[in-house]
């Protein structure tokens, strides 16, 4: 059996039951590792094809297949050959509740409670389950009925759900003529009337470091307060013509900091 040229052969050939068998019986003997990853070179297939069961759900299939094979790991190393079952009867389960396991841990964007998640699990095997008795698209009011839940927790739950395979922002859609597809951002995205806003704050915010205190004041007092130059004359006890001559003074400012903006 510790051969090496019967490893080489069995890593690359299919093996019958009976093979397998005896491979797992040594195991449990020896703990050979070289045996060991035999064994699960051999099941890899199994892990492939529970893999692309659970594919196109939101999860990378790499990600998956990776996923599995660790389950199948677990399984080659649990197994009890000594049972009388076949590996795969014993592996496949295995296998599933580490890809599922996986699922309920990365597969919402966002993290919703765990009673969500296997609440929005009932609802979609009840959803197929309904539509086949009832002849038609159940209601909210027939899965709760069904589910035993208020149709408050069948709401929240089915809202919940949505982040749990988000649409691309980049995906396309057919535009009706011969231009170039719409993304999806082209359609629910909008601009936000409040960036000029802040841009504008921020740019204010910077200008106003250079000014003496007199000139901050006037300036708020103009465009801010809306006051006139008498009044703000009046406040500081200057002259209007003054309060007019600083005024010119700070708009030169702001156009020459608006100007290195520009150049920038």
């Amino acid at each position: 059996m510790k051969n090496g040229n019967y490893y080489d052969k069995t890593k690359n050939d299919k093996m019958d039951k009976e093979e397998i068998k005896r491979l797992f019986e040594e195991l449990k003997k020896t703990k050979d590792k070289n045996i060991r990853d035999i064994l699960i070179e051999q099941h890899l297939y199994i892990a492939e094809i529970l893999s692309k069961k659970y594919s196109n759900r939101g999860i990378d299939y790499d990600d998956i297949y990776q996923v599995a094979c660790i389950g199948l790991i677990y399984a080659v190393d649990r197994y009890d050959v000594s049972k009388g079952f076949e590996f795969s009867s014993f592996a496949t389960p295995t296998i599933i509740g580490e890809i599922k396991k996986h699922f309920r841990d990365k597969g919402w964007t966002i993290r919703v409670p765990r009673r969500i998640q296997e609440l929005s699990k009932k609802i979609n095997n009840s959803k197929i389950y309904l539509s086949q008795t009832l002849q038609r698209s159940p209601t909210v009011e027939d899965i709760a009925e069904y589910l035993d839940c208020t149709e408050e927790d069948i709401l929240e739950a089915m809202e919940a759900s949505k982040v749990y395979t988000p649409q691309s922002l980049d995906i396309t859609f057919d535009s009706n003529n011969d231009e170039k597809d719409i993304n999806l951002a082209d359609l629910i995205g909008e601009e936000d009337h409040y960036f000029s806003k802040i841009e504008n704050s921020d740019f204010l915010l910077k200008t106003m470091e250079s000014l003496n205190e007199i000139e901050k004041e006037i300036l708020i007092d103009r465009y801010f307060n809306k006051k006139t130059q008498v009044s703000i004359a009046n406040k500081l006890d200057i002259s209007q013509m003054t309060v007019s001559r600083i005024e010119k003074k700070v708009i030169k400012k702001l156009r020459r900091e608006a100007e290195k903006m520009m150049i920038i």
